[in-house]
């Protein structure tokens, strides 16, 4: 079930030496966006993600090194646990996830875990025809000019065709 949802925090993250982030779409943050009950949280997730467009991909952990993708935007629904990420590569912004909570990565967004309850499970999804390559090296030009290439996904992984991310990604 997904809760009744407010706007959800932004953070605009700035060129890092290691990690290029995007400097024209923001991180979303969607507080308690899931309910977690019964046995599979992450089904929830997944059933929501591929009802909005973004189909799931994976269930996982996010890794504890930094490192980026060029060729996808991503989805993470925290399905069980908390835990302390950083985003935005060396010197980002540390922000504490917890089950229930889902987070919007455009492209280019350096993050890693710092660390997690033993418990801490996500799902990861992305928007159709896009390709989650792995990146921990500095961003090259040709790596900054594929992230600022990638399109505007069609629809927000939380609230489908009429969700925030539409608007906020596509403000001046």
């Amino acid at each position: 079930m997904v809760q009744t949802l407010s706007k959800p925090e932004t953070l605009l993250l700035k060129p890092g030496k290691l990690t290029p982030n995007n400097p024209r779409l923001p991180v979303l943050l969607y507080r308690q966006a899931v309910e977690i009950s019964g046995a599979d949280p992450a089904a929830k997730f997944e059933a929501l993600f591929d009802r909005n467009g973004w189909p799931s991909a994976w269930r996982n952990g996010v890794y504890p090194y930094h490192h980026y993708h060029t060729g996808a935007h991503e989805a993470l629904g925290f399905a069980a646990g908390s835990a302390r990420l950083l985003l935005g590569g060396p010197g980002g912004v540390e922000v504490t996830v917890h089950a229930g909570d889902i987070a919007v990565l455009p492209a280019g967004t350096g993050h890693c875990k710092l660390d997690s309850t033993a418990d801490f499970l996500v799902v990861g999804a992305y928007p159709p025809k896009q390709n989650p390559d792995m990146n921990r090296e500095a961003a090259t030009p040709e790596k900054i000019a594929r992230i600022a290439a990638l399109s505007f996904p069609p629809s927000d992984p939380v609230s489908g065709a009429n969700g925030p991310l539409l608007a906020l990604w596509r403000a001046p």
